[in-house]
């Protein structure tokens, strides 16, 4: 083989890496750890909702949600360029660390949130379509742009976009938004402060050298753990819903009031501990739970699924 066909074959395998690593960074951008827990509670309201819905509409409808969660992330992370730089958390993204250029995240992002939303509303109806819309809208403008930047109650108001998704899924197949499905909404809204507020506890650092006023940093750590104890207190009620509105049976209410107390045990001993690892564990476990409760809400409504598991 000449030289000039080694240098060739060098030349394709080095645009061919660039290229995966390219590919890889705009995953990157959609925040895929976020992305499946959104995918998955859309898709548990879509599971749950009286009536059907057709199977190639459904992955439409679920589609719609995992592009507008990941445009939604590409325009955080545009805008949250400066602080991600600053933190260890999010120094390695690709607009901080170089890899990708910021107007090309932001075109990304637009295009992939003006999308979803019109697909959904094209495809498979105009409350589906506009409640992502909003859910994404709120989370760039509302969350990301106004409040995360000036007030710790950022995560706490912000969250909402976040707890869209099961209404979302169910408006997918009834095109209504109802009771039922703002409770779903309601367990997700909740469970965000205590789910948040653990990480911000292990990362308070992170935000104090970034200046994002998180709870730890602006009101202390002990206040922050006495507020994320009121939450999740207030998640009782909330997570057991479901069975008074006749969304789940006694199967789910069963797991959610193990899992809530479990939740709950691990808040006292953050409360009660000064250890970075208390925290940690307990960010970890809500991610968890918030995966349990759903999936056991799908496994509730499934005909058949009860008495397959039982054997």
């Amino acid at each position: 083989m000449s030289d000039t066909s080694i240098d060739n074959t060098t030349s394709v395998d080095s645009a061919s890496t660039s290229e995966i690593a390219q590919i890889a960074d705009f995953w990157a951008l959609m925040k895929p750890g976020v992305m499946y827990l959104v995918v998955f509670t859309g898709f548990s309201g879509l599971m749950v909702a009286p009536g059907t819905i057709h199977p190639f509409l459904g992955a439409v409808a679920l589609l719609c949600i995992a592009i507008a969660s990941g445009g939604a992330g590409a325009i955080n992370m545009w805008y949250d360029r400066d602080i991600d730089a600053i933190m260890t958390r999010t120094k390695r993204r690709p607009i901080p660390a170089g890899r990708m250029a910021p107007d090309v995240a932001l075109s990304f992002g637009v295009i992939l949130s003006i999308f979803s939303a019109m697909l959904m509303a094209l495809a498979v109806n105009w409350t589906a379509g506009l409640l992502l819309a909003l859910a994404n809208g709120f989370y760039v403008f509302v969350y990301t742009m106004f409040l995360k930047r000036r007030t710790p109650q950022n995560i706490v108001i912000g969250g909402a976009a976040g707890a869209f998704p099961p209404m979302i899924g169910w408006a997918a197949v009834t095109g209504t938004v109802s009771v039922e499905s703002i409770v779903l909404f309601l367990i997700i809204f909740m469970w965000t402060p205590p789910h948040f507020w653990a990480l911000a506890l292990y990362k308070d650092g992170d935000y104090a050298a970034a200046k994002v006023p998180m709870l730890p940093v602006v009101a202390g750590r002990k206040n922050t753990k006495w507020q994320m104890l009121v939450y999740t207190v207030a998640l009782f009620p909330i997570v057991l819903a479901p069975v008074y509105f006749n969304i789940a049976g006694m199967f789910y209410g069963a797991t959610a009031l193990v899992m809530n107390l479990y939740f709950l045990y691990l808040n006292v001993r953050v409360l009660r501990s000064d250890e970075d690892r208390h925290a940690r564990k307990m960010f970890f476990f809500s991610i968890l739970y918030l995966f349990v409760l759903f999936a056991v809400l799908i496994i509730d409504r499934t005909p058949g699924i009860l008495s397959l598991i039982g054997g």
